[in-house]
């Protein structure tokens, strides 16, 4: 614990008292290459730790995309299953892998929605019946 202790008590204060931080906003325009040079690893730390914190704690403004597949289908039985026979498939059957159409277990195109709100790439199934 002694060096942990030193470096908070002692080694980190004395570091950061010898930054070149301006008592003024004008004494930022007076600061020089050096100065900005000493400052570049103490605000990489503080941004890397703020975005950090950001990406904890925000959603990103897509709050659909986290958590749950699953958000509306069938949502009282513990396991979704469905069956398609492949004789009622005439010639082709589109099914939904993103779990959002209107039109469940066939897909209606929401995934195009799904995937600009998420950044992800989820298309469906396409099933054709060769003949």
């Amino acid at each position: 614990m002694e060096p942990i202790a030193h470096l908070v008590k002692v080694s980190v204060p004395n570091y950061l008292a010898g930054l070149p931080i301006p008592n003024s906003i004008g004494g930022w325009f007076r600061l020089g290459v050096r100065d900005w040079f000493a400052l570049l690893p103490p605000t990489a730390f503080l941004a890397g730790l703020g975005y950090m914190s950001y990406r904890a704690f925000c959603p990103l403004g897509r709050p659909a995309c986290l958590g749950r597949v699953n958000l509306k289908i069938k949502k009282d039985i513990p396991k979704v299953v469905d069956t398609v026979d492949i004789e009622d498939i005439s010639e082709k059957a589109v099914f939904c892998r993103c779990w959002r159409s209107e039109n469940w277990p066939y897909c209606d195109g929401t995934h195009g929605r799904h995937n600009n709100q998420c950044d992800d790439n989820v298309g469906p199934l396409i099933i054709t019946k060769k003949e």
